[in-house]
């Protein structure tokens, strides 16, 4: 099982977690109950309900780099294309917007 934190604008968002069955994204329960609290996405808006797919999620996906700096990525760290979860943990910490996706450590 591999998880992220989401970050939107230096803030903990939500906790995005790929396994066997798929994925999930669920906001944290502290950035609700905040009064500035905005969506990361049209897409996943704010819901204390989590969000499931077989696929990752289309605005994630999103955030993967594509073309040359997508080839350096797989190169450098050995990814495979297909594993967009990995390429998401690996490139996605500092990209171009508002949100981070930071690797979480599986206990």
């Amino acid at each position: 099982m591999k998880q992220a934190e989401v970050y939107l604008y230096d803030r903990l968002a939500g906790i995005l977690t790929e396994s066997d069955e798929g994925y999930r994204f669920c906001y944290d329960t502290a950035y609700l109950a905040s009064e500035d609290a905005e969506a990361i996405s049209l897409t996943l808006p704010l819901t204390s309900e989590c969000f499931t797919d077989k696929v990752l999620f289309p605005f994630f996906d999103g955030l993967i780099p594509e073309g040359w700096l997508l080839n350096i990525a797989e190169r450098n760290w050995k990814i495979d294309s297909r594993d967009r979860m990995s390429l998401l943990l690996a490139c996605c910490r500092d990209c171009i917007g508002a949100v981070s996706i930071v690797p979480k450590e599986v206990l």
